[in-house]
Order: C-alpha cells, then sequence, then structure tokens
C-alpha cells in the first residue's frame, strides 16, 4: 500500500464527522490490536472504545456516540461500511491479463469477444461461446460450448465453466470453481447403479461473486439458479436444480442438497446442510453447523441438528443444561420415599 489519505479526505469520503486534525496523514488500515502510527483502525461498539485510550494508531474510524480517547477520528452511523471505502483506496491494482487474446489462449470457431475482454494464457474456448465487454478470463479457464458470459466478469485461473450454462454482468468466479458439472443422480437397478442424465444448465445472475473450490451442478431437466446479488464463500457445494434467491450470503462448507428453494436475503453460515425439496423463506438466518431437514417460514433465525428457530432451540438447550440436577433430584426424591417406606414398614409390623 503506496497511497496516502488525510484524514479530511476520509471524512468526504465516507460521509462522516471529522473530529481532530484533517491533515492527519493515513497510510494504511490495522485492526484495534495492532494499528500504529500512520494506521487507521475502527470501533463499532462501547467494549473496544474504552480500548482507544491505549491504541497507537493515527485516526479511528467510530461509530457515533461512542468516545474517541485522545485520537483523531471521523464519526460515522455504519463505521464497518466505512473501512471498505477506505481500502479500496489502498488496495493495489489487480493483475488481470491485458486487453485482447494471448496468443497460447484456443479460441474455437464462432466465439463472440466482447469490446476490450481480455483471455489469458492457456484459456479454452469452445464453440458458439459468447463473451461480454471488458470481462477477464484469466490463466486455465475452460469455457465450455454455448456458453454466455456477460459484460465486466472476472473469471479467475482454472474455472471450468461446462456447456451452455448464462453467466450475468459483474460477475466474479474465483480459482478452481466449476459451473454447469453434473448433478450428483444415481438409479439403482438391482444390479448396479445408473447415472441420471442432467440435461439441464445453470444461470447465474448479475453481481454474484462465487469463491475458490466451489461447485454448482447442472439441472437435471431445467435450470441451477443463483440469484442476482448472492455471494457464495469458498467450497460450497450447490446441487441440481437449486433455486438461490438474492442478495443471499452463503457462507464455507456449505452444502446445499437438490431441488431447493431458497428466498432472498437468506443467510447460512459455516458447515450448514441443507436437505433437497424443501423451501427456505425470506430473510431467514441459519448459525453454523446446523442442519435444515424442512422448510422454513420467512424471517426465522434456526439452528442446531435438525435446525429449529432460535427460541426453541434455547428452551430445550436450556432444559438439557438442568437435567443433571433434575436427575439428581430425583436420585434424592427415591432415596427420601424408600427412607419413608422403610420406616413405616418398622412402624407396621
Amino acid at each position: 500500500m503506496h497511497n496516502v489519505l488525510t484524514l479530511g479526505k476520509i471524512a468526504e469520503l465516507v460521509g462522516g464527522e471529522l473530529r481532530g486534525d484533517p491533515a492527519v496523514e493515513i497510510r494504511s488500515v490495522a485492526p484495534l490490536s495492532s494499528a500504529g502510527p500512520g494506521d487507521l483502525t475502527w470501533v463499532v461498539d462501547r467494549q473496544h472504545a474504552a480500548q482507544l485510550s491505549e491504541c497507537q494508531a493515527s485516526a479511528v474510524l467510530l461509530r457515533c456516540g461512542l468516545e474517541n480517547g485522545q485520537l483523531s477520528a471521523v464519526v460515522c452511523d455504519r463505521p464497518e461500511l466505512g473501512i471498505s471505502k477506505v481500502l479500496e483506496c489502498f488496495m493495489p491494482p489487480l493483475p488481470h491479463p491485458p486487453v485482447g487474446v494471448d496468443p497460447t489462449a484456443l479460441i474455437a470457431d464462432g466465439v463472440t469477444l466482447g469490446e476490450e475482454s481480455a483471455i489469458g494464457p492457456r484459456v479454452l474456448i469452445q464453440r458458439d461461446v459468447a463473451v461480454g465487454r471488458r470481462t477477464k478470463i484469466h490463466a486455465g479457464a475452460v469455457i465450455a460450448a454455448e456458453t454466455q458470459i456477460g459484460d465486466d466478469c472476472t473469471i479467475w485461473p482454472n474455472v471450468v465453466i461446462r456447456e451452455r450454462c448464462r453467466i450475468g454482468n459483474r460477475v466474479v468466479i474465483h480459482p478452481n470453481t466449476t459451473i454447469g458439472a453434473d448433478g450428483f443422480g444415481y438409479n439403482f437397478d438391482e444390479t448396479r447403479f445408473r447415472k441420471i442424465p442432467h440435461i439441464g444448465t445453470v444461470r447465474i445472475e448479475d453481481d454474484v461473486e462465487i469463491g475458490a473450490n466451489s461447485c454448482i451442478d447442472r439441472g437435471k431437466y431445467s435450470e441451477t439458479v443463483i440469484g442476482r446479488g448472492t455471494k457464495i464463500d469458498n467450497l460450497v457445494q450447490i446441487a441440481h436444480n437449486v433455486r438461490i434467491g438474492e442478495n443471499c450470503c452463503i457462507v464455507a462448507h456449505v452444502g446445499i442438497a437438490g431441488s431447493t428453494e431458497l428466498g432472498d436475503f437468506v443467510t447460512l453460515a459455516g458447515k450448514v446442510g441443507v436437505k433437497d425439496n424443501i423451501r427456505i423463506g425470506n430473510q431467514v438466518q441459519a448459525a453454523a453447523c446446523s442442519c435444515i431437514a424442512g422448510d422454513v417460514e420467512d424471517g426465522q433465525i434456526v439452528l442446531g441438528i435438525p435446525a429449529k428457530p432460535k427460541s426453541e432451540f434455547f428452551r430445550e438447550h436450556l432444559a438439557v443444561r438442568r437435567m443433571p440436577k433434575a436427575l439428581e433430584d430425583i436420585r434424592d426424591l427415591r432415596k427420601r420415599i424408600e427412607r419413608l417406606e422403610a420406616a413405616n414398614n418398622q412402624e407396621t409390623s
């Protein structure tokens, strides 16, 4: 990072209120625990604001209503969003292939390349593919026949996009991800497993980002769909005919089984497993390591195995925590009953 921003410029950038010297120079961004001179840090709660008196940063991006100690500050409603804008200013240029087609790339007949597109080394593009304007395809990627890729996309190294897939505009696909592989479908005929043909495809809408080493399988007979604005982490498995709505967040190690439908603004935290042929409503949140085995209504927060609504899960969890004491009380009651019965037998004998 070689850029330098003044604190006054940062206040303008994030739309915040300046407290301190606008000429303070910021050369980098660092977390509160390690920030030093020349760094900008950020604080969003009172617990961390209490640590600012010991912080060595040059300035802090601070949530409204918090005290900044002795540091110069920019105060705003959403420091976590503001810090992203600052990081964009310090981010070095990404290493994209130059505009044009690398001499080692293999381009089949009938391929259409948009203006200012960039095709890197050893890329393979099969017949009748259409690549949009300013789209960058990095080294070793394979784009299979009849696929369409929109404008301003970035396809990182060794991505595989199988035949007839549809990729929207401004889509980012990170290294080693596969789009449009066959779904996992077999029938057992009493002697062996017979593969079910998957003749569908994958449609990825605008502004989607897909992490590294993820797999999105093609539909068995129609489309697997990733809705506009959805963000998918690394190492995610999305099976055939899944339909994911708009602006969802799918975190690492999530597995979604076939023909399941997610609404809009759904968040699945790390290692969530989702059963096939169910529907998850809009604005659902699933905690890490949950297993969703049935339909979930709009707006629910679910967790556990199997996943249950938050209130129900904690009620049951509290009951389980109380179980050892309940068992101890039952043992004590049993002993008291035995003593009473023994005393009663002695009186009647």
